[in-house]
């Protein structure tokens, strides 16, 4: 950008925001966020347990 140029403090402002914001939410989808993979095998899992309970199930009738 030229030095002559002015420029729109209320956009730089806001522009500036955004980017912290978008850096804020990679940083937590680094964090927080789980692979594919990763949601595959804890579902995979979720339903062998659930297999397994229900077939030591004890019927009442």
């Amino acid at each position: 950008m030229s030095a002559d140029r002015p420029i729109n403090l209320n956009k730089a402002r806001k522009e500036a925001g955004r980017a912290a914001k978008k850096a804020r939410a990679d940083e937590n989808a680094a964090r927080f966020g789980r692979t594919k993979a990763q949601r595959l095998l804890e579902a995979t899992q979720a339903e062998k347990a659930k297999r397994h309970l229900d077939q030591a199930r004890f019927d009442d009738e």
